[in-house]
């Protein structure tokens, strides 16, 4: 994988991540909700540390491949 392509990968990563934060942001300020858009709140702010433990795994092995090129 060259750098540029490693590059634009973690460009779109932190792009969708700035999404889903935003998202989730958006649903938190809204105090009056009804209890099933809580329920719905509560599932995507699951998903959404889902996503950034998958992310962030995938950086670490992103960093793991480039080392090992380094050497």
């Amino acid at each position: 994988m060259t750098a540029d392509r490693i590059a634009s990968a973690v460009t779109r990563i932190e792009a969708a991540l700035a999404r889903i934060e935003a998202v989730r942001s958006s649903a938190a300020s809204q105090d009056n909700r009804p209890a099933s858009g809580s329920a719905r709140v509560v599932e995507l702010v699951n998903v959404h540390e889902k996503l950034r433990e998958q992310v962030s795994e995938s950086l670490r092995e992103l960093d793991d491949l480039l080392a090992k090129l380094e050497d």
